[in-house]
């Protein structure tokens, strides 16, 4: 499953894990500004913002699980398939199939603002991208550095919510995983009081211990609160490598290694963790094979340009021998 998040210490980011038992060929790509957009239902969008995330190309159009544009707004798709009800075209309404949500928002919007009004304008509906990909169920977290929406579409319909943890994993829907932080209201990063029973003269054994409680496994509702507590509390510089390298290490709390969750005859493991600087439009992520953070710039590549950037993701193991 996956865990998607925001930070910002002076640099905003944002980013997230995919956790999953295989991968399908991602790759990192850039959209350029001229890159035609072609959507199901609402024509073409032939100029447009650039954006780069993770992207899976088919035929020859990128389809996108995470990514930000040039302007400092990002969005992360996150698997959401128990609760997933797509609605159905509405007059007065733009339909935008699940697979385009991410080019249609990030090709037209500047900003967090700008993406409510579109998304108050339109529905997300279920088509499928082709009969070998069929629709994925999806919730997404959308963010900029002034605050983050997250966008749920259930049998009570679409919805539309303000995120004040900045955090996203997959079931239960939002508000219930949100409502869930309150069993952990006690928790922080010092060490606890003796509340229990004061005469008994009980006393912190361990550092740590002001977190305990905290869940440890790797289901969606214990991943959105271990990462709410983890960004919550963490503490770096405000340069781009100090923020950079603290979000991965939040991240760090949510990955899984192979082995811990079983798929039938596979196990899901955290195929790749993205972090981008939503300042700078440089794309950072590692893989499960590859844990050494590589960064593509979408500012060295053409963006003014017609055609996709496609930069394979590393997923080979890379040691530095020091001696």
């Amino acid at each position: 499953m996956c865990t998607a998040l925001t930070y910002d210490s002076g640099c905003f980011c944002m980013g997230r894990t995919l956790d999953y038992e295989r991968m399908y060929g991602e790759s990192i790509c850039v959209t350029p500004r001229n890159f035609p957009l072609r959507f199901r239902h609402e024509g073409e969008l032939l100029q447009h913002y650039a954006f780069i995330g993770t992207a899976h190309i088919a035929n020859g159009f990128p389809l996108y699980y995470d990514a930000v544009n040039e302007k400092g707004l990002g969005i992360a798709g996150l698997n959401f398939v128990g609760s997933t009800r797509y609605g159905e075209p509405q007059q007065g309404l733009r339909s935008i199939a699940q697979f385009e949500l991410i080019p249609w928002l990030l090709g037209r919007c500047a900003d967090i603002s700008q993406a409510r009004r579109e998304l108050e304008a339109l529905t997300v509906v279920g088509d499928s991208f082709s009969e070998e990909l069929p629709a994925a169920r999806l919730h997404w977290l959308i963010a900029d550095r002034s605050g983050a929406l997250v966008l749920e579409c259930t049998e009570s319909g679409q919805k539309l919510h303000v995120n004040p943890v900045g955090v996203l994993a997959n079931e239960p829907p939002f508000e219930m995983q949100l409502f869930m932080l309150n069993n952990y209201m006690s928790l922080g990063a010092q060490d606890p009081t003796n509340s229990f029973a004061p005469a008994a003269g009980l006393k912190a054994y361990s550092r740590g211990m002001g977190a305990m409680g905290l869940p440890g496994d790797w289901s969606s509702a214990s991943r959105f609160a271990r990462a709410a507590f983890a960004r919550a509390h963490a503490v770096s510089g405000s340069s781009e490598s100090e923020c950079v390298g603290q979000f991965f290490h939040i991240m760090d709390a949510v990955s899984q290694p192979r082995g811990i969750c079983a798929v039938g005859s596979e196990f899901e493991v955290t195929q790749y963790t993205s972090c981008w600087n939503a300042d700078r439009g440089v794309y950072y992520y590692t893989t499960y094979g590859c844990r050494r953070i590589n960064a593509v710039d979408m500012h060295r590549t053409d963006i003014d340009g017609q055609d996709l950037a496609v930069f394979p993701m590393l997923t080979d193991e890379d040691v530095n021998a020091q001696n």
